[in-house]
């Protein structure tokens, strides 16, 4: 009998481990039929966050030249300002490559309050482009001078704009977060710029993102702060306008390189994602920061394990990765691809469990 028990726990052992291997090679094959439709790094467009017509048709114009598409897209956004700051941020961006096509709408337009904003806009990224995405202390003494100078030209762009616009307009506001970022303007000052952006859109998604990185602790603020501002945004807000989003936006921001993969279990970090995808389900679905949110949420689903919600989002978003967690990395279509790559494993799994 002293023989034959090794060998007969080496034969269950064995089977265990054939089960085991049949068992990852079942879900393997699942996953790879879940995910027969996603696409693949290389497929993956890291400039946008979502499929925009609108936007690539108004941004394919500009590079011929023609500045009318974009005036009119921001003459149709009317009052929508999530909409128009949106706009205003993408065809800035192209206006800081290249404002040959910007310069013939000021001619031909010269008060022209869209013009003027988005001037202004490209004009602080042409200031963060000087500056580099670097550390401080990794930034030279020639780009820092650069960097203020240009910021500097951008207030007073700013002042016209704001001179220029309907008074009801928040986007000449929101976007000098950035400005008074760089500038390391006092958060007296902060305050009372917030002042004038929530005096006419309490609500508006961008301008609170942008607020959260002045007020994070690698900028003017502090992990405390930066939490207080989250918290007290998504208790006050109404359910819809994403602003559920910015107390998980919060603690990724300070905690997220440190904190072990189980902290995203936790029970508060759970109520904070319940909290958020019900805010998604009750946004209007042509929301211009909608992807964004979806984005985080899919990383945050599938570090708690809950592998069939994120596929959900990581679905609804699929083919572009220009977004929280991603931008933050190198190589943000391969880390996207990876991280949706556990979802499709972990809900694989789970069906055959099932």
């Amino acid at each position: 009998m002293s023989g034959i028990l090794p060998l007969i726990i080496v034969v269950v052992m064995l089977c265990f481990w054939l089960r085991s291997k049949r068992r990852a090679k079942g879900a393997a094959r699942l996953a790879a039929e879940i995910g027969a439709d996603l696409l693949p790094p290389e497929r993956q467009n890291t400039n946008r966050a979502y499929a925009d017509p609108e936007a690539e048709a108004v941004l394919k114009a500009l590079s011929r030249g023609d500045w009318l598409p974009a005036a009119q897209a921001l003459t149709a956004a009317g009052t929508d300002w999530e909409r128009r700051s949106y706009l205003v941020g993408v065809i800035a961006g192209r206006a800081a490559d290249d404002d040959t096509w910007l310069r013939a709408w000021q001619a031909a337009r010269p008060d022209d309050p869209d013009a003027a904003v988005v001037h202004a806009d490209a004009k602080v990224s042409v200031a963060w482009e000087i500056r580099g995405g670097g550390w401080a202390k990794d930034t030279s003494a020639e780009r820092f001078a650069g960097f203020h100078r240009v910021l500097k030209e951008a207030r007073e762009d700013f002042a016209r704009a704001v001179s220029l616009a309907d008074p009801g307009d928040p986007t000449p506001y929101l976007l000098q977060i950035p400005l008074y970022m760089g500038l390391s303007a006092p958060h007296e000052a902060m305050h009372e710029l917030w002042g004038q952006v929530t005096a006419r859109a309490p609500y508006h998604y961008e301008a609170h993102w942008r607020a959260l990185q002045y007020w994070s602790a690698k900028w003017r603020g502090s992990e405390e702060i930066a939490r207080n501002f989250a918290a007290q945004a998504a208790a006050t807000a109404p359910r819809g306008s994403l602003l559920t989003m910015f107390p998980l936006v919060s603690w990724y921001e300070h905690n997220d390189d440190e904190a072990p993969d189980e902290a995203y279990g936790w029970p508060e970090m759970r109520a904070l994602t319940e909290a958020a995808l019900a805010d998604v389900a009750a946004a209007r679905p042509d929301h211009p920061r909608v992807a964004e949110v979806r984005h985080l949420l899919a990383y945050c689903l599938t570090k708690q394990g809950s592998h069939e919600a994120a596929l959900e989002q990581f679905r609804l978003v699929d083919g572009y990765v220009e977004a929280l967690p991603w931008r933050y990395y190198d190589s943000p279509a391969e880390v996207y691809c990876a991280v949706r790559d556990v979802a499709l494993r972990g809900a694989a799994a789970s069906r055959l469990a099932g």
